[in-house]
């Protein structure tokens, strides 16, 4: 999907992974290039959560390679990926509720690109309910609370699982400004999952669609944001 001679933020090779003894990743090989912005896609159940979870170090890694920029992580636990500069916003948002916004984020602060103010600059929101407790926002409050918290830890890479799901049209509007700013100004690699598949080909470069576990389709957003009778076939039909 690179050139070789691009640096790599992210090399799969053979990866197979689950929970436990049961295997849901077979033979997953790809590379995402410095600077790059990946999609995946597919129907539920599919994989992508489970493949972003394995960039984590969520799941049992059965066999394969992983590698970040020139790395290898396959053993590498997790606290060590997020020092390494993998930053990752899961579906389930995971922000503590019964601290403020300035205390989520507080907690994930590491010196770096992404100070408060700049989180709050990108999230003007956040800034303005800066103390209000976590189970006292809205869903797209509490999106770009994560978001910002993932920011605070200062990646390199940043994995996003679903960040538009179930979320008002005009939060979603916000939130895929925000992320074309953090690919095309902000220089971060980014690997988002995503339900809308025409949004997540929008702003992304490169394209995988999954399907039971394997990658069934590798190209560019574009090419396949301009072929939508394709787009579903790979979708619906798998």
């Amino acid at each position: 999907m690179t050139e070789s001679s691009t640096p790599l933020a992210l090399r799969l090779q053979g990866v197979r992974a689950g929970y436990g003894e049961t295997v849901v990743l077979e033979d997953i090989s790809f590379e995402v290039p410095e600077r790059g912005a990946l999609a995946l896609l597919g129907r539920n159940g599919v994989g992508k959560t489970t493949l972003l979870a394995t960039l984590m170090g969520h799941t049992q890694l059965h066999g394969g390679r992983m590698e970040y920029r020139g790395q290898s992580i396959e053993r590498s636990p997790v606290h060590e990926r997020s020092r390494l500069g993998i930053g990752y916003v899961p579906q389930t948002r995971d922000i503590f509720p019964s601290l403020s916004i300035e205390e989520n984020l507080l907690v994930a602060a590491r010196k770096g690109r992404w100070p408060m103010e700049r989180v709050y600059e990108l999230f003007p929101r956040l800034a303005e309910r800066r103390s209000h407790m976590g189970n006292q926002i809205s869903g797209g409050e509490q999106q770009m609370l994560s978001i910002g918290r993932a920011l605070m830890g200062d990646p390199a890479i940043l994995l996003l699982d679903e960040p538009m799901e179930g979320l008002a049209p005009i939060i979603v509007e916000m939130l895929l400004q925000a992320l074309t700013r953090l690919i095309r100004e902000e220089a971060l690699t980014v690997v988002l999952v995503e339900q809308s598949a025409k949004l997540a080909l929008q702003v992304t470069e490169d394209v995988l669609v999954l399907s039971r576990g394997r990658i069934i389709h590798s190209g560019k957003s574009a090419a396949l944001l301009a072929q939508p009778d394709q787009l579903a076939q790979l979708i619906v039909a798998h």
